[in-house]
């Protein structure tokens, strides 16, 4: 494949692809780039947001570019401040490795396992003395760091930024100069952080890294960009039934936005697909999304599922939940949907109910300190599309 074929592929759907001739230089002097794409073990699951950015690096893995999926153990114990109004809380060792071990079997639906390195930062990081920050840290002004939106934004606000969350940056870069990568991947939201990369390299004398970074895929709000942090996400470990469901409860405005994002339509294809009924192109789109993510099978048991439980109202092909004896007989509904398996917090459990999203055999429940008295064969409704029945 020539050059030119590369770019072309290269740069459908990015947002940016900065600067473009240095990428074009790249590939012709190299006819392998170091592709990098870090990832902080924050929570333990990925999502379809990240599946966005892991589908681009899957692109640079297939024209035999070197990948290098970098788990950001080390930064993990910062949290990127990106987008956040308020500091991260911290994060245990024990959290942190228990989140970098699922993210193996999560990644490689995307990426072949066989073609890619995996690194970790506390590799160059943890042995950085204080000397050594000292001299990172003078390469970079104050100036430049609080020129950062979130940061900006905060000290606009009268909140606090702390000293360790500026590092979080530099340390971002710092990566880049310690993989001598080629490229960086992110989602557009990552673009300070990657020009730091540039920026650190071209200073420790490196050839500096070209930046490319994917749109922001909105969660199932389709106000906030998908963050299992908001309850607005379809996880890469969801049942597929459950990703179905979720993905069948979005709006029509949304799922065009999920068609082009997730799916990658045309312009010609969009057309097509504008011309079904809205609620056969939901369902066209849920079970390609399922296809791509899971597997044909896991699409044809979701999709069958949801038309017996939302069409045709058959209840029996709910999700069924086995309780032990052992389990109380009268259980607040909170402590229930956690046997259940819905990963809720009480705040988020308390607005459903206050919008009557949970039902209890049909039945709302209205207080959010219900106590329910369950017993086999008890339907439970949570949201619009996630159906249990306990056996």
């Amino acid at each position: 494949m020539t050059k030119q074929e590369q770019v072309k592929i290269l740069s459908q759907g990015v947002a940016q692809l900065l600067p473009i001739e240095a990428f074009k230089s790249k590939l012709e002097k190299k006819s392998t780039l170091c592709i990098k794409l870090g990832v902080d073990p924050t929570s333990p699951d990925l999502h379809l947001g990240h599946a966005i950015v892991l589908g681009k690096m899957r692109q640079f893995q297939d024209l035999g570019h070197r990948i290098i999926f970098l788990i950001g153990d080390f930064t993990a114990r910062i949290g990127d401040p990106t987008g956040k109004s308020k500091t991260r809380p911290p994060l245990t060792d024990d959290q942190i490795l228990h989140n970098t071990q699922t993210y193996f079997d999560q990644v490689q639906r995307i990426l072949d396992p066989a073609k890619m390195t995996v690194r970790y930062n506390s590799e160059w990081l943890s042995k950085l003395d204080f000397i050594q920050l000292v001299k990172l840290c003078a390469k970079v002004t104050v100036s430049q760091i609080i020129e950062r939106e979130d940061f900006a934004k905060r000290l606009d606000q009268h909140q606090a930024v702390y000293l360790h969350e500026m590092l979080y940056p530099l340390m971002q870069g710092y990566d880049s100069v310690a993989l001598e990568a080629d490229v960086e991947l992110g989602g557009t939201d990552q673009t300070f952080n990657l020009l730091m990369g540039r920026h650190l390299q071209e200073l420790y004398g490196q050839d500096a890294q070209v930046i490319l970074t994917m749109p922001i895929l909105l969660g199932l709000d389709g106000v906030h960009k998908m963050s299992k942090s908001l309850n607005n996400a379809i996880g890469l470990t969801d049942h597929p039934d459950q990703a179905y469901g979720k993905l069948m409860s979005i709006s029509d405005e949304l799922m065009w936005h999920y068609y082009q994002m997730i799916l990658n339509y045309d312009d010609a294809q969009m057309v097509a697909a504008q011309q079904l009924h809205p609620m056969v192109a939901k369902k066209q789109l849920a079970y390609q999304v399922v296809i791509k993510y899971w597997s044909i099978k896991d699409a044809d048991q979701a999709q069958d599922t949801f038309e017996k439980l939302f069409q045709a109202k058959d209840y029996s092909a709910a999700q069924e939940v086995v309780l032990s004896a052992e389990t109380a007989s009268s259980i607040w509904v909170v402590d229930l949907l956690r046997l259940l398996g819905e990963k809720l917090s009480s705040s988020e459990v308390r607005r459903l109910v206050e919008s009557g999203a949970i039902k209890v055999d049909g039945e709302s429940v209205v207080d959010f300190k219900a106590i329910i008295n369950w017993r086999p064969g008890m339907t439970i409704k949570v949201g619009k599309h996630r159906i249990y029945q306990i056996k």
